[in-house]
């Protein structure tokens, strides 16, 4: 490793600085329908067409093009009659709406809602709680009443972890092999594509995705067909209101929503709740032990400052929050991607 000397910092520094510009370049382009309208041409198209089938000003359209370019979103052609752009593998597969493996949604929500708590991230850390009466005048005292705030903020959001799910859930369902379970709750489900990931991965099992009413009536009309048999649904609050028998639990990214006592709660009654033999799945982002990173989980972490009562933890805390409601026989798998593993058996 090369000394201090050997690092340019000014240069660092202005890389994170543009991190902002870069993401909203990106967000930009999706929320215009750029990707889209290069898919479905299906041919390379210039600023000006595509400026035109936008209804953008030439000039901006291919100041954006350009931008997407340099971040290779976009791959551009010269030729006699000037730049043609077309969309590269990776907004074909990732960008457009169309694709299963979209991430469109989730990007919206991020640019539309999560970055305006972010603008209030000195307070947050000022004042250690959520900003959401900040950002959109809503009281803080209830993330998840904040969050799903109106019909259309809800729908945004489900289909926004819809989204993660098709592309990180089969990495977090195959980290243990769950096939001894036929009987399993998604707490928190939501839009269920975890629900569905596991019914494919594991085609003897059924799912009840347990979630508020609202979620669970937005859920069946929205995004799980009446034809996936072996999903089901519970309505009810899990925190206030009984958590039925089951073989498993999965709670994806549901703990890092609350502090160690909501918790805390949360796990004795599941543990309560739990089949003997059977257990508990945790999806979450884990942090080192020593909490030097993934940088990924660091600032997801304060994304829970801004928009939660929570935090990401390590797999350490995460094992200490299962023993304390009795769970045991903890095992941990790191992934490799965004999202990790941890199994509590009773």
């Amino acid at each position: 490793m090369g000394s201090t000397e050997d690092l340019d910092y000014p240069q660092i520094i202005m890389q994170y600085s543009n991190g902002f510009l870069i993401s909203k370049v990106m967000f930009t382009a999706c929320e215009l329908g750029v990707f889209d309208l290069l898919l479905e041409s299906g041919n390379p198209l210039s600023s000006d067409a595509i400026a035109a089938g936008l209804g953008a000003s030439t000039m901006g359209m291919r100041r954006l093009l350009d931008a997407c370019v340099g971040l290779k979103l976009l791959a551009v052609e010269m030729t006699q009659e000037g730049a043609l752009y077309r969309n590269t593998e990776i907004s074909n597969v990732y960008l457009t709406k169309s694709s299963p493996k979209s991430q469109y949604h989730i990007m919206m929500y991020y640019s539309n809602t999560v970055y305006l708590c972010w603008q209030y991230l000195a307070d947050a850390v000022r004042e250690g709680r959520n900003q959401y009466e900040r950002a959109f005048g809503v009281s803080s005292k209830d993330p998840f009443g904040a969050m799903y705030r109106s019909d259309e903020e809800m729908l945004k959001f489900m289909a926004g972890q819809n989204s993660v799910w098709r592309i990180c859930g089969r990495d977090v369902l195959a980290a243990f092999d769950l096939s001894p379970f036929t009987q399993i709750y998604d707490l928190g489900g939501g839009g269920g594509a975890l629900a569905q990931e596991c019914v494919s991965l594991y085609p003897n099992s059924t799912v009840t995705i347990y979630d508020l009413p609202k979620v669970v009536q937005v859920a069946k009309e929205q995004f799980v067909s009446p034809e996936d048999h072996q999903i089901t649904f519970h309505e009810g609050d899990f925190f206030n209101d009984s958590i039925p028998e089951a073989e498993l639990y999965i709670l994806s990214k549901i703990l890092h929503d609350w502090d160690d006592d909501k918790c805390k709660q949360l796990l004795a009654k599941v543990y309560k709740a739990c089949k003997p033999g059977g257990g508990v799945l945790l999806v979450e982002s884990l942090l080192n032990e020593d909490k030097s990173g993934p940088v990924e989980t660091q600032l997801y972490s304060m994304n829970m400052l801004v928009q939660t009562e929570g935090k990401e933890r390590t797999a350490a805390e995460y094992s200490k929050l299962l023993e304390a409601a009795g769970f045991g026989v903890i095992q941990v798998k790191r992934t490799g991607k965004l999202y990790d593993a941890v199994l509590g058996r009773k």
